[in-house]
C-alpha cells in the first residue's frame, strides 16, 4: 500500500503530481474549487481539514500557504494578505506528522533551514525559485548555474531554443509554452502562473520515501 500525503492549498494539483511521482497517494484540499486538480479532493479550509479528516492515514502532510504575503514581486505582494507559515508549522508540528511548508524566495526568513529548488536543476525551461521547509531534514540537490535568458515577442515571454527559458508569471506568457516549461500538461493559464512544478517535489517526495520508509516501500 502506498503511503499517503495530504496536500494544504493544494491549488491545482503541481506538487501533487510530483509527489505522486514519486509514489505517495495524495489527497488534496483547497477552500477554492480546484476542477483540475489530478487526485482526489476536499474543498474546505487547511484547519478544518486537520479537524474533519482522519489524520492517522496521512503519513506526510504538505502545506502551500498563501504567497501573496510574502512576495516581493509587486503584482502578487499585497501587504494585508496573511502571512501563515507560523501558524501552519505550529498545527503541523502539533499533529506530529512529518511535514513539508513550501512558499517563494520572499519567505525564506521565515521558514527553518529551508531548500531551495529551482527549475534548471531539473532540466525545466523555467526557474521557479522555491523554498521548502522538510521535516524531516533532507539533503539539497547541486546547485546548477543559470545558463540562457528569457525572451519576449509582442509582450509574450516566450522560450528560446536550446538553453533558454521563461517566466511564467500573471498573463505574460503562452500556455502552452508554459506547461512544456513546467512540465504540466493538465492547467490553464491563471494555475500555471502560481504552480509548484512537479519536478520539485517529485525530488522532496523521493527523499522522504528513502527517510521515512526506506526498504519498506521500496519492496
Amino acid at each position: 500500500m502506498k503511503p499517503k500525503l495530504l496536500d494544504l492549498f493544494c491549488c491545482a494539483g503541481g506538487a501533487a503530481m510530483g509527489y505522486h511521482e514519486a509514489g505517495f497517494d495524495v489527497v488534496g484540499v483547497d477552500i477554492k474549487p480546484q476542477s483540475r486538480y489530478p487526485f482526489q479532493f476536499h474543498q474546505m479550509d487547511w484547519q478544518e481539514a486537520l479537524t474533519i479528516l482522519d489524520l492517522s492515514e496521512f503519513s506526510v502532510i504538505h502545506a502551500s500557504p498563501p504567497c501573496q504575503g510574502y512576495s516581493v514581486t509587486k503584482s502578487l505582494s499585497q501587504s494585508s494578505a496573511p502571512k501563515l507559515i507560523p501558524v501552519v508549522r505550529e498545527a503541523l508540528q502539533e499533529i506530529g506528522k512529518s511535514y513539508v511548508i513550501e512558499n517563494v524566495s520572499g519567505a525564506k526568513s521565515e521558514l527553518i533551514n529551508p531548500i531551495k529548488l529551482r527549475g534548471n536543476m531539473f532540466g525545466l525551461q523555467v526557474q521557479r525559485d522555491r523554498y521548502f521547509e522538510v521535516n524531516p531534514w533532507i539533503m539539497s540537490p547541486p546547485v546548477v548555474p543559470i545558463s540562457g535568458s528569457c525572451s519576449s515577442h509582442r509582450g509574450k515571454n516566450r522560450l528560446h531554443t536550446g538553453d533558454g527559458f521563461i517566466t511564467v508569471t500573471g498573463c505574460n506568457f503562452l500556455v502552452d509554452e508554459a506547461r512544456q516549461a513546467m512540465g504540466i500538461d493538465w492547467m490553464i493559464g491563471k494555475e500555471l502562473a502560481q504552480a509548484i512544478p512537479p519536478a520539485y517535489t517529485r525530488w522532496i517526495g523521493e527523499q522522504l520515501m528513502n527517510v521515512c520508509f526506506g526498504e519498506e516501500v521500496a519492496a
